[in-house]
């Protein structure tokens, strides 16, 4: 087995300084991370639904959430008429197609 060779006062102290900075490294990615999947967690509660719910179940939770908002929408859409609901509908609906994937 190698023994480590012998280190003056000053190479000590480089080592625990580099030791030191890297512990604070990891910390630091580490806090990271937590921070990342904490803001996940915050943005799916945010929501008001998890991501395996069909979409049809969140727009519901919306829908008994905030039933002024869903009114509203509802009145543009009448007043809007048929043929531009139509028009939206197929600019919409591939886009909801997609986030579905």
């Amino acid at each position: 087995m190698k023994r480590p060779l012998p280190r003056t006062a000053q190479q000590q102290q480089l080592i625990d300084r580099i030791t030191a900075q890297r512990a604070r490294w990891r910390q630091r990615r580490q806090d990271r991370r937590d921070h990342r999947a904490g803001n996940a967690g915050l943005r799916a509660v945010a929501a008001g639904a998890q991501t395996s719910e069909p979409l049809l179940a969140r727009v519901s939770g919306f829908a008994h959430q905030h039933p002024l908002v869903m009114a509203g929408a509802l009145a543009a859409l009448a007043v809007a008429g048929p043929r531009r609901l139509a028009r939206w509908a197929s600019v919409v609906l591939p886009l909801v197609l997609q986030l579905r994937r």
